[in-house]
């Protein structure tokens, strides 16, 4: 499954209508990770490739978003993004949890299965 990036539009449609809900509500069908990064940054362009990998290991449980903060500045100061990469897991039923910087794979799967996937039987 492809990685989709996101602008506002499809992101108000597909993950929270901050426009409408002042308190968190997913739009979402299943958990997903949001990666805010930037075409210039180093360790997103690390990330990018592990971020295609458990998009395929994960197709049909998670959704993997994208959000050049370049291009979506509105986006990235609504989830007050300071530095990059951040990476948001946003699981069902619960509030998202942001991470900072780029993570190696083991601790994404990691945090896959600690957050998105906690109730699903792994």
């Amino acid at each position: 499954m492809a990685i989709e990036h996101l602008t506002k539009e499809t992101f108000l449609s597909k993950v929270f209508n901050f426009e409408v809900n002042k308190e968190w509500k997913f739009e979402g069908s299943k958990p997903c990770i949001i990666d805010f990064y930037a075409d210039w940054c180093g360790p997103c362009k690390m990330v990018a490739p592990i971020l295609e990998e458990l998009a395929t290991e994960y197709t049909g449980k998670i959704d993997i978003y994208k959000i050049d903060t370049e291009a979506e500045q509105e986006l990235a100061s609504a989830f007050g993004i300071r530095s990059i990469p951040s990476m948001l897991f946003v699981p069902m039923g619960e509030q998202p949890q942001m991470s900072v910087g780029a993570l190696p794979k083991d601790s994404l799967k990691k945090a896959i299965s600690d957050v998105l996937l906690k109730d699903a039987a792994n």
